[in-house]
């Protein structure tokens, strides 16, 4: 050994020697290294490092490119580390600093040389600082280590549990920054570390406690009430030896039990056996961290001279304006280093912390001896950590061979469930009611924020499973309603630390899955839809009833039963029919009066011209051929005429018949259909078209459509309309506020099943199943699931789905869509409106023909009084006319015979008819009034005169005796006759 160091020593004297003359040469590139190491044989190694990294042309880019070390002795008060530093390495002008520190003076030191040098933005490469401290870059700029602090274990703890299948732990560390740090980086990795993985370690109860402790013994009494018995601890050497003391006056180091602790604890003097620890390999390696120190130092100058120019760092610590660029730079290319040195695959991460750093795995056994049985390792091949375990050589606690189950079954679960018909229903218990009927289960409701409990009883399709799982795997169980009413659905919340690098958002789960998840339940029994985002935090058992996303509608209703008989033809094609009818007839009119050949006579004795067919007659015609009422008077007579006819009566022929097929096909064999073919339907895709559909808000099938880039389109125009509860939107959908609900295709088939006018359209999509909730690792779930599976083999889930899905109303709804319809009132009543209506327009019409012809009656007899009155007039007129003519012949004759105008026959004339110079004229005034007439009617006024002798004649017609006039004309008056010769005197 001394001729060995004496060999090293002359090395290094012609090493110096030589280096020195090449420093007289200008171009020259030298390069300072510092060092602030614990003791001389740190330093002699230091700088025996760099003289050979001066040979080694690797790590050069030239011949003239020469590294010197600056090493100062750790002194134990950090400030006069502080000024060893600037007055002998900072004014040396160092590249970097590599800083290891005394077992005994803690990190205060190194710390401090942190603190220092990245105040100058100068390098500093720690062999032995393992706290969490310096990895917060907010303080230690420029710090970065050879060896990976100490929450790092958390990554090598994750590899054991998945390796021998724990699920549910328990972590126990100290409340300092290294406590703190170790139980951040195990959450946020367990998240990252399982995303493929069906199992993943979960954190049933976080024990933290202060330094320095006493007892333990408080923490120990929460801890025995927790299923979980694997244990992580993190602990100093001290404090982990007190609660070793405790745990084992508790029993909880014997059998049953899994401890794993990091290197500190391991360290205790009374470590139980069977406990696994962790311990760093070259972890007081300083001389192998100090060479891995300087070649990175050395790749990383290397690499940075290739791209770019160094310039020199400062000069002395009396310039606090001093801001070396270059430096920062430099941590930068020191951060990706990745090399292969003498402690392993050296390489780091954004925060300058090692990774790839190797451990042992290491089993305490009798009389605290240490036994590796396995290494956490790097794999050069797959560029990963690997553990290897060699599982036959461990000893567990209580000298156990076989590894414990890590938790204690409960046969007392608390089970959680949700109203959801047919599978949930509920009931609130009446003020006079105790407890449930015998069917129901008793299921109360805790309100969160009130803490008032109301009593409610439950019953369906779940609370039977329930129940048959309770007597076939033998638990019993406490249920209780979801505090929300709901599912549950995940809020991403931000969660970072200023002493952690930021992680990304953890979810938050709300309902049913955010109380397994916080672990206040242990169970869910409920129509649980399996999906990727709820079985990354809960466990779930093979599905129970198989089920798929459909969608629910209201059945399309028919235009109006009250035109039903209208639906075979389209409206367009009635107008046809209508416009052709009209057109025939007007047609058939024209042809028939213009033919010459249209008008005949239709026989000889009859000499009456035929008439043409009229425009009323034609359009009576050619409604009578379409509606095939019979055709009796108003036919066409022209050859032309009728052969339209014929045409229009095949023309009709062939609607009616088409008209009485399609008529049955509509009102008999014709179903309602869906509006909607499917999810794809172009109507749900297109975001323009006013239609609504929703989904239940935070639900399985909300979760659905947020995975699915194509329906994103969709998504967006469902939010909004989404609801809290299936029953508003089934509510909805009845009353044709919603139109179309989108949800579990067991449920809505159960609907649609209930009520046949709801119906569920398109194909089954996003398929899944329902099953049981439970924790992350519950001992539980095996149990469930083979049970489940045994009531699928038995038949016992069929006779479940016949009691409460269907009802029988599906068989009926479905036999109702086969059978054809019976047509009713409800069908026909739009002909029975049409008849009453032509009744009706009948009768109004003949009401209006009988006004209107007592209106002509009364027109004509006005017009016949009138021509009567005026035929009288006239009549009278020229019979007055008549008479004095002839008196004005008599008297011209009577003045011939006498020329006095007196005569005797005008005297005589005067005296017996007294009544032709009277006013009421002559006697021959009515037209046939004879004499024998005149006679009969005067005889008859006299036998009346005297019969009735209370009725007296008038003055003129009796004499002053009383004496009845004789009233009879004479036979020859002078108004009847021209002969007047018997009164010539």
């Amino acid at each position: 050994m001394m001729l060995r160091s004496a060999i090293v020593l002359t090395i290094l004297i012609v090493f110096n020697k030589v280096t020195s003359f090449s420093n007289n040469s200008d171009d020259a590139e030298k390069y300072n290294v510092g060092g602030v190491l614990s003791d001389f044989e740190s330093e002699k190694h230091f700088r025996l490092t760099i003289s050979h990294l001066n040979f080694d042309q690797n790590y050069k880019t030239s011949r003239n490119m020469t590294y010197y070390g600056k090493t100062i002795r750790m002194d134990k008060n950090p400030i006069k580390t502080v000024f060893n530093v600037c007055d002998k390495l900072i004014d040396k002008r160092v590249y970097a600093v590599v800083v290891s520190h005394e077992q005994t003076s803690g990190d205060l030191s190194p710390a401090a040389v942190s603190y220092t040098s990245g105040f100058f933005q100068i390098p500093v490469i720690g062999i032995s600082s393992r706290d969490a401290a310096f990895s917060d870059k907010n303080i230690h700029v420029s710090f970065l280590r050879t060896v990976p602090p100490y929450y790092h274990q958390a990554d090598v703890w994750l590899e054991m549990l998945n390796h021998f299948g724990y699920t549910k732990v328990i972590i126990i560390h100290s409340s300092d920054t290294d406590g703190r740090a170790i139980l951040g980086r195990f959450q946020t990795t367990s998240q990252n570390y399982y995303d493929d993985i069906d199992v993943r370690a979960t954190v049933e109860l976080i024990v933290e406690f202060e330094p320095k402790l006493e007892s333990f013994m408080q923490h120990l009494d929460d801890m025995k009430t927790a299923q979980s018995r694997v244990y992580l601890l993190y602990a100093s050497t001290e404090d982990a030896h007190v609660i070793f003391r405790d745990a084992g006056n508790y029993n909880m180091t014997e059998s049953g039990h899994a401890w794993f602790v990091t290197e500190q604890a391991l360290s205790a003097n009374n470590t139980p056996d069977g406990v696994l620890g962790l311990q760093l390999e070259h972890a007081n390696s300083d001389n192998r961290h100090i060479r891995d120190s300087v070649y990175v130092l050395a790749s990383a100058i290397k690499e940075m001279m290739t791209n770019e120019t160094i310039t020199e760092p400062p000069k002395n610590c009396d310039d606090s304006g001093v801001n070396w660029e270059s430096g920062k730079r430099l941590f930068h290319y020191l951060k990706t280093r990745n090399i292969t040195g003498e402690t392993g695959q050296v390489a780091f991460d954004d925060n300058g912390d090692r990774i790839y750093a190797g451990y042992d795995v290491i089993n305490i056994r009798a009389k605290q001896k240490k036994l590796p049985v396995g290494k956490f390792y790097y794999d050069s091949g797959k560029a990963t950590m690997r553990l290897k375990i060699n599982d036959s050589q461990l000893i567990w606690p209580g000298k156990q061979k076989k590894k414990p189950k890590g938790i204690m079954i409960p046969t007392h679960l608390k089970v959680l469930t949700i109203e959801e018909k047919p599978f949930v229903y509920v009931r609130h218990l009446t003020d006079d009611e105790v407890q449930c009927m015998e069917d129901e289960v008793s299921c109360p409701l805790f309100n969160t924020s009130n803490g008032i409990e109301n009593d409610f009883c439950c019953r369906g399709y779940c609370i039977d499973l329930l129940k048959a799982l309770s007597q076939r795997i033998n638990f019993t169980y406490n249920l209780a309603l979801s505090p929300d009413g709901q599912f549950g659905h995940y809020i991403l919340k931000n969660s970072s630390s200023s002493s952690l690098p930021p992680s990304p958002p953890r979810k938050e789960w709300t309902g049913l899955i955010g109380e397994l998840v916080n672990e206040r339940a242990d169970m869910i029994v409920a129509p649980l839809t399996i999906n990727p985002e709820r079985a990354e935090y809960i466990e779930f058992s093979k599905p129970f009833k198989y089920q798929g996303i459909t969608i629910l509608e209201k059945k399309p209703s028919r235009s109006s039963t009250l035109v039903s008989f209208l639906q075979p033809f389209s409206n367009t094609l009635w107008i046809l029919v209508m416009v052709s009818v009209h057109v025939v007839a007007l047609v058939l009119y024209l042809l028939d009066r213009f033919s010459p050949f249209g008008r005949f006579k239709l026989s000889h004795a009859d000499s009456h011209e035929e008439k043409p067919l009229n425009l009323s007659s034609a359009v009576w015609f050619a409604w009578g051929v379409l509606l095939n009422s019979g055709i009796g008077e108003g036919t066409p007579r022209s050859f032309s005429a009728r052969v339209l006819g014929m045409v229009w009566a095949g023309f009709a022929m062939i609607i009616v018949a088409s008209y009485t097929a399609n008529l049955a096909a509509f009102l008999v064999l014709e179903r309602p259909k869906t509006k909607l073919s499917g999810i794809n339907d172009a109507r749900l895709r297109n975001t323009m078209e006013n239609l609504t559909c929703a989904t239940v808000k935070g639900s399985s099938v909300d979760m659905y459509f947020r995975r699915q880039v194509e329906l994103s389109n969709m998504y967006r125009t469902m939010e909004a309309n989404n609801y809290d509860t299936a029953e508003q939107a089934i509510e909805d959908v009845k009353k044709g506020k919603l139109m179309a609900f989108i949800w579990d295709s067991s449920r809505l088939e159960y609907e649609a099943s209930k009520d046949c006018e709801l119906v569920t359209a398109g194909e089954l999509f996003g398929r899944s199943g329902y099953g049981i909730g439970l924790q992350k690792g519950s001992p539980w779930t095996d149990a469930v699931t083979l049970a489940i599976l045994e009531f699928h083999e038995s038949g016992f889930m069929e006779a479940l789905d016949k009691a409460w899905i269907f009802h029988g109303n599906a068989q009926q709804c479905e036999q109702f869509e086969k059978t054809p319809n019976t047509l009713g009132l409800k069908n026909m009543a739009g002909v029975f409106i049409l008849v009453a209506a032509g009744v009706a327009i009948g009768v109004g019409l003949i009401i209006i023909e009988v006004i209107y012809k007592r209106h002509q009656v009364k027109k004509q007899k006005r017009l016949d009084i009138a021509r009567h009155a005026a035929g009288k007039w006239r009549g009278t007129i020229e019979k007055r006319k008549t008479i004095r003519a002839s008196l004005a012949m008599q008297r011209q004759y009577n003045v011939g015979l006498n020329s006095h105008t007196g005569t005797i026959s005008y005297a005589v004339d005067k005296r017996r008819y007294h009544r032709l110079g009277g006013h009421r004229g002559p006697e021959n005034a009515w037209t046939g009034d004879t004499d024998a007439l005149r006679s009969r009617r005067c005889l008859e006024d006299t036998a009346k005169l005297k019969h009735s002798p209370k009725i007296h004649a008038p003055l003129p017609l009796l004499n002053k005796n009383r004496q009845p006039i004789n009233l009879l004309p004479p036979r020859y008056s002078p108004g009847y006759t021209s002969d007047v010769s018997h009164l010539v005197v």
